[in-house]
Formats: C-alpha cells, sequence, structure tokens
C-alpha cells in the first residue's frame, strides 16, 4: 500500500470514528430531546455559512485572477481549481444531508441533527485546507462529513423500523 493510500486510509478511519462521537454525543451531554422544525434550521446554519465562505473564496479568485475574470475554468491544480473542487464536494455532501438529516432529526431528535451540522462545518473546513496542504489529507474531511450523514440516516431507519 503506498503512503498516499495509507493517508487516504487513516483519514476514513479516523472519520468512522468521528461519526460514532458525533452521533452519540448529544446523549452522552444529556442533550434533551428537540423537536426536529426547532433544530433543523439551527443544523443547517454552520454548514450554509461555510458554504457561503467557499462560494465567496472563489468568486474573490476569479474577481482578482485575469485569467478567470471572464469565467475561464482555472489551471488543473491551481488553488481556485481546488476551491472549485471542494465546493462541488461541499454541494454534494450537502445535497445528501439534505436528503437525510430530516428524518434523522424526526426520529432521532433535534440535537442529532445540530450536532451534524456543527460537524459538518468543521470537517468541511478540514477538508478545504487539507485539500490544499496535500490532496491525501482530505481524507479526513470527506470521512467526517460524509459517514455521520450515512450513519445518522441508517439508524435513523433501523430505529423507525423497529
Amino acid at each position: 500500500m503506498t503512503a498516499r493510500r495509507r493517508i487516504i486510509l487513516a483519514g476514513m478511519a479516523a472519520g468512522a470514528f468521528w461519526a460514532l462521537a458525533v452521533l452519540s454525543a448529544p446523549a452522552l451531554m444529556g442533550v434533551p430531546y428537540l423537536p426536529a422544525p426547532v433544530a433543523l434550521p439551527a443544523a443547517f446554519l454552520a454548514p450554509g455559512l461555510v458554504l457561503a465562505a467557499m462560494i465567496g473564496r472563489l468568486a474573490a479568485r476569479r474577481f482578482f485572477d485575469d485569467a478567470l475574470i471572464d469565467g475561464a475554468e482555472p489551471a488543473p491544480g491551481s488553488a481556485a481549481d481546488i476551491d472549485q473542487r471542494v465546493l462541488r464536494n461541499t454541494l454534494e455532501q450537502l445535497a445528501l444531508a439534505l436528503a437525510l438529516w430530516p428524518f434523522a432529526a424526526l426520529t432521532l431528535g433535534g440535537a442529532v441533527a445540530i450536532a451534524l451540522g456543527l460537524s459538518f462545518a468543521l470537517m468541511r473546513i478540514l477538508f478545504w485546507i487539507g485539500y490544499h496542504l496535500s490532496p491525501p489529507l482530505r481524507g479526513l474531511g470527506f470521512a467526517g462529513t460524509f459517514y455521520p450523514t450515512v450513519l445518522a440516516g441508517l439508524w435513523a431507519l433501523v430505529s423507525w423500523a423497529v
């Protein structure tokens, strides 16, 4: 196994542990049940702010770069290209969250959705930073966003079906 794959695998494993921590934190902290309609707007606030920062950063890169100001594609591997990839992946992750978090909030309680939202924001920032430092470092940020959402969806489905 290459060093690059080991780094990505370590990030994925850490993301799996992170998912378990995020989903169990509200219960361990004794957070009371929050109704989904109360919690969901708060759950999506932090991810929305991170998304706005990503959009703003890419827009600033385009504005101050003569080669990009008219909408040209950024050079492969450039900072603007990385920001565009991060933004695209964040939108994909947010679409998944929009599909699964409401059901998780209704089934497991709104505190879980708020924990997911705060975790999402933190992990997306780590993904963004990691991608700029070295692409294999983005593994934790990706897994730390993806795994909690998927695990919450599966946990909610099992809880609802039982």
